[in-house]
């Protein structure tokens, strides 16, 4: 069996599938329920997954607050694509988001800036972004640093 085909890596996959059916994450009761099988054994599941940054927990829970791209909670980050609104957990992931769902899935993306606190509208169309502004996107932490702090990076 290779890894793909492992418990942890059918449930990762379900929390992604989830993700993108329906713009929110699966409960442990969904996955249990998915799967046939008990809640402790997908809580374990999940954590490890957690464990693994293969997504992030909220604090002390079983809820999952992200699978990157994809946010849990409402951010500023609005991902308008098929028919449906998903949040991005960042601007990288607001990009990420189209990217996951299909490389050639149109969107609009609407996001404020951190910095000046401004209104910022992207338009992806056929896998492009097109903009006639200049896209610039500032990380506060380099990227071996995001998981000294996820919720703040």
């Amino acid at each position: 069996m290779d890894n793909t085909e492992s418990p942890l890596w059918q449930v990762r996959a379900f929390v992604y599938n989830h993700f993108a059916d329906t713009t929110h994450p699966p409960r442990v009761e969904d996955a249990a329920r998915h799967f046939n099988i008990e809640i402790e054994e997908v809580s374990a599941l999940y954590k490890e997954l957690h464990n693994r940054h293969a997504l992030f927990l909220e604090p002390e829970t079983l809820t999952i607050r992200m699978a990157n791209p994809f946010s849990g909670i409402p951010t500023d980050f609005r991902v308008h694509t098929n028919g449906k609104t998903y949040f991005a957990n960042c601007a990288w992931d607001m990009l990420g988001i189209p990217a996951a769902l299909s490389s050639r899935s149109d969107a609009l993306i609407e996001a404020v800036c951190a910095e000046s606190n401004e209104s910022v509208q992207l338009e992806i169309r056929d896998g492009e972004i097109i903009s006639s502004e200049l896209l610039k996107i500032h990380f506060p932490l380099p990227f071996a640093r995001w998981y000294d702090d996820l919720l703040f990076t």
